[in-house]
């Protein structure tokens, strides 16, 4: 199942990772508790509008890229998840021995 917390989270913690910033960095310019940040990033807590700004703003990351790199891997996800149809038999009809 795809959550959109998690995409989310991951999305967060890799830009704050490819930034060389801990965590404890972010959640001090974004005013959001270090515990509360963690639980996002590992897709625990679902972030609010306005605390997702926040941590974006303190990302240096607008938040319609943010977004876009969650439907970028949301949309993965859901290639991933596609069922693979077997190939059924027909069935035979029934042919009563009367």
């Amino acid at each position: 199942m795809i959550l959109l917390r998690r995409e989310l989270g991951d999305v967060l913690r890799e830009q704050r990772q490819e930034q060389g910033r801990t965590l404890r960095e972010v959640s001090a310019a974004a005013k959001v508790s270090l515990g509360y940040l963690s639980e996002i990033e590992r897709g625990e807590k679902e972030a609010s509008s306005e605390l997702l700004a926040s941590v974006c703003v303190a990302l240096g990351l607008r938040l319609s890229q943010a977004l876009l790199l969650v439907s970028e891997r949301v949309a993965l996800a859901e290639e991933l998840a596609v069922p693979v149809r077997l190939p059924v038999a027909a069935a035979r009809p029934v042919v009563s021995a009367a």
